[in-house]
């Protein structure tokens, strides 16, 4: 039943799993060109129950269980490459096959409890939006409408334009918060409902404010993480994104635009916040690139208040900026653009193209 290498037992496992890595991944890039299939067996089939089982099995325990495993992982990893130091290396071939055969069963899982969401067809589809190159005035449109919604919710909170605010929740009173707010959408769109709450506070916090997020999903565990760190204007529409993932939803513009009408269709005035705040920096980012004077005029006609909030929060994100995280960040761009997202981490942007969309939806 094994083989004889270095002096260790190689089990005939670890030779198919190894096999089956190439396999997998050729599978995958089929699938890949199949939205049709995916959309319909997978992303509205079976993947529905995986996630719900994952959350269920694990949302109710209080931390992240998938940032203990990833560290627990990690360690083991060090931990085995230091015995391969230690014994000079003649043990290297059965640990590469090893070695292999644990991705080609990472692979499997990541595909199977979420990743071939990639593949699903648009947002923009299921909600019947329709999306198209846009035009600077579409844009400015858009963006002076996020700037009177960011205003006047500015205001009712403050009742001071040169007030920043507040947000008097604790981050467990945002988690409590999240599944309201997704009851409210799915009155208007079913098909973004969200049952079984499974969102935490990231076991590495700290680590995610020096790489540059604000959270993440585990796509093993199915746990929704937040980079608890983070400065609580911007805490829902986080919140709200990483559960946009947990739903089904992969590609980034996509769960930035959920999180944006789920804030907003929310009862509380600080997702409402929290939402068009997203909004408003996406679609500035957007008009700084075509006109930098009609980028500066827009910022005039933002509270003042407003823009210290997000001052501050610049402020936050520049203390942790450190020389790594711009590696950090080329490795998950060329991870975006292997699955199916070709704009990389620029995708994040794509959303303004959804904004756009609705409200040129919301117009008729």
């Amino acid at each position: 039943m094994f083989y004889i290498f270095g002096g260790m037992k190689l089990y005939k496992k670890h030779v198919f799993l190894a096999i089956l890595l190439p396999l997998q991944i050729l599978f995958v890039q089929f699938l890949s060109k199949k939205p049709e299939f995916i959309e319909k067996y997978y992303a509205n089939g079976i993947y529905p129950y995986i996630s719900r089982f994952f959350r269920f099995i694990l949302g109710w325990i209080p931390f992240s269980f998938g940032d203990i495993l990833g560290l627990f992982l990690i360690g083991l990893f060090v931990f085995e490459i230091y015995k391969l130091f230690k014994n000079r290396f003649r043990t290297i071939i059965p640990k590469l096959l090893q070695f292999t055969a644990f991705l080609s069963l990472l692979y499997f899982c990541f595909y199977l409890f979420w990743a071939l969401n990639y593949f699903r067809e648009p947002l923009a589809k299921s909600l019947q939006l329709s999306q198209s190159k846009y035009t600077t005035e579409q844009l400015v449109y858009t963006t002076k409408k996020t700037i009177q919604e960011l205003n006047r919710i500015h205001y009712n909170i403050t009742a001071n334009d040169t007030l920043k605010i507040h947000v008097p929740y604790s981050t467990k009173e945002i988690y409590t918060k999240v599944p309201l707010a997704y009851q409210n959408l799915a009155e208007h769109y079913p098909q973004l409902s969200y049952k079984t709450t499974s969102l935490k506070s990231s076991a590495v916090s700290l680590f995610q404010s020096y790489n540059g997020t604000s959270g993440y999903l585990n796509p093993i565990t199915g746990e929704a993480q937040v980079n608890a760190m983070i400065p609580k204007a911007g805490f829902p529409a986080t919140a709200c994104h990483e559960v946009a993932h947990q739903i089904g939803w992969s590609a980034e513009n996509d769960a930035n635009f959920i999180g944006f009408l789920t804030c907003i269709y929310s009862d509380d005035v600080y997702f409402n916040y929290s939402g068009y705040r997203m909004a408003f920096r996406y679609c500035m980012r957007e008009v700084r690139k075509r006109d930098k004077e009609l980028y500066k005029e827009l910022w005039k006609t933002v509270h003042k208040g407003i823009s210290k909030e997000l001052k501050d929060n610049y402020n936050f994100w520049k203390k942790y900026e450190n020389p790594i995280e711009p590696y950090i960040k080329k490795g998950y761009n060329s991870y975006l653009k292997a699955n199916n997202q070709s704009k990389g981490i620029d995708s994040y942007s794509y959303v303004v193209d959804l904004l756009i969309a609705y409200f040129e939806q919301q117009k008729s």
